[in-house]
């Protein structure tokens, strides 16, 4: 019997975005395994990609996922991210990014926070400002 999946991390070299989707339960060791993917994705990434982090389809996640979570942000800050683009359509299920992207974001990144995937995929394609 094989567990349900924690999250699907995808990357497009072409548009230049690396997509994490969280589901159901995630666990500290679902979230390490999300971090070694991106590890593995963010060297495909040029200076000023983008992170789309869709949270719709999680239920909850384990507090010691913090620092698996914080070191993607950090590896990604240091690639040099540019734009954050999160779904999070229950504020309660927010688990902290927002906190967290100041620590470890800091100055620099745009963050867009939309309720839809439909409405992060208009983010995405918005212009820069």
């Amino acid at each position: 019997m094989t567990a349900d999946p924690m999250f699907e991390v995808r990357s497009d070299t072409v548009r230049n975005l690396v997509r994490i989707r969280y589901l159901g339960h995630v666990t500290a060791a679902g979230m390490k395994a999300c971090r070694a993917q991106v590890e593995t994705q963010l060297p495909a990434m040029r200076a000023g990609f983008t992170v789309l982090t869709d949270l719709s389809g999680l239920e909850s996640m384990d507090l010691d996922c913090v620092g698996h979570l914080t070191r993607i942000m950090d590896l990604s800050r240091a690639k040099g991210i540019g734009t954050v683009v999160r779904v999070i359509p229950d504020p309660s299920k927010d688990i902290g990014f927002k906190i967290l992207s100041i620590i470890h974001y800091r100055r620099g990144v745009k963050i867009v926070t939309c309720d839809t995937l439909a409405a992060a995929e208009r983010a995405l394609k918005a212009p820069a400002r």
